[in-house]
């Protein structure tokens, strides 16, 4: 299976509300509201960090998931949130990673 790296777009509105991050998309105005997991997730996309170290260290850690589960989940999070152009996605670290702080 091909590794994925991901970071966050800069062609978003992130904020954190009540314990949850807002985010919108400046490409089609897409509005999320992410979970403690998907927030985590996404605190976490450095363009650097594999996301399947992501999943293992943080959501599986954190948040007593079993590892199966918590990779389909967070792929599935990525690709979604991939074809908004809010997360960027690549089979490997992004150089310069194109993340703001959120």
């Amino acid at each position: 299976m091909t590794e994925k790296y991901i970071a966050r777009s800069t062609a978003i509105a992130a904020r954190m509300l009540g314990g949850e991050m807002m985010i919108m998309s400046a490409v089609d105005s897409t509005f999320f509201t992410l979970n403690q997991v998907a927030t985590a997730i996404w605190q976490a996309a450095d363009g650097r960090t594999p996301l399947a170290e992501i999943v293992a260290r943080i959501v599986c850690e954190e948040f007593d998931v079993e590892p199966e589960v918590a990779r389909r989940d967070a792929e599935q999070f990525v690709d979604e949130l991939a074809q908004h152009g809010i997360l960027l996605v690549s089979d490997r670290p992004f150089e310069n990673p194109p993340v703001e702080a959120a």
